[in-house]
């Protein structure tokens, strides 16, 4: 497992998830479902790799992974709108999973499973080629220069999402923070495993096709961040 020095220079676990994990009280609808859905649709990590098939309930056409999905609003509209397909979402926030939850009984969504810890220890334990997809969208940028570490692009964890990834499946990024977007590009073109496709200048500040904005998104406008980043980074 990789290792990186610490403070006092020895060697810690590299881990892909920095900040707080718990904030306001769940209200009590979320707080049943803590106790009752989660535990069913939770993935727990085995001593060997995981299989898919031992993940959902029934095999799906594509599998997509989402790698921090804050409210859980785009997760959700993904899982309602492909139904044939079936999607891991991770999130260590605890508010986050909440209202993922609330989600998945209110919609039926029962081709989504939950993994509520470090995402890179996650996706050290998929399947080679598994997944047709990934979205990384509005990651805690880390600003301070001491942190990039600890930012989720980075050699490391892009690696393990290229083991994962099908040939030609596409990883979504989006920001609205200018210096995380040539962090990401910068990291990206450094590495092997994947590639930029060629695109028209600025492009890059349109959204994809049938975007809808997240609740952080529509906070970030109101705060005055107008401008965001939606880079599509190709497996090759």
């Amino acid at each position: 497992m990789s290792k990186e020095p610490n403070k006092f220079g020895l060697e810690a676990e590299r881990r892909a998830f920095f900040g707080r994990r718990k904030a306001h009280k769940l209200h009590p609808t979320q707080q049943r479902l803590q106790g009752e859905l989660l535990p069913a649709i939770s993935i727990q990590l085995p001593e060997t790799d995981i299989q898919l098939a031992d993940v959902f309930d029934k095999p799906a056409s594509k599998n997509f992974i989402e790698i921090g999905f804050g409210g859980g609003e785009h997760l959700a509209r993904q899982a309602r709108d492909n139904r044939d397909a079936n999607f891991i979402g991770c999130e260590p926030f605890v508010g986050g999973i909440g209202k993922m939850l609330s989600a998945i009984e209110n919609d039926q969504l029962d081709n989504v499973r939950l993994y509520t810890d470090d995402a890179l220890h996650l996706l050290r334990k998929l399947p080679t080629n598994g997944f047709d997809g990934a979205f990384l969208l509005y990651p805690d940028p880390w600003p301070k220069k001491r942190h990039h570490k600890r930012r989720f692009v980075n050699p490391v964890t892009l690696t393990e999402l290229a083991r994962i990834l099908k040939s030609g499946a596409e990883f979504r990024v989006a920001t609205d923070i200018e210096d995380y977007a040539t962090w990401s590009l910068g990291q990206i073109l450094r590495h092997d495993d994947f590639h930029w496709p060629q695109v028209p200048p600025a492009s890059w500040h349109q959204p994809w096709d049938g975007w809808q904005a997240t609740r952080y998104e529509q906070k970030a406008r109101k705060e005055g961040r107008e401008v965001s980043f939606y880079f599509s980074f190709i497996r090759n």
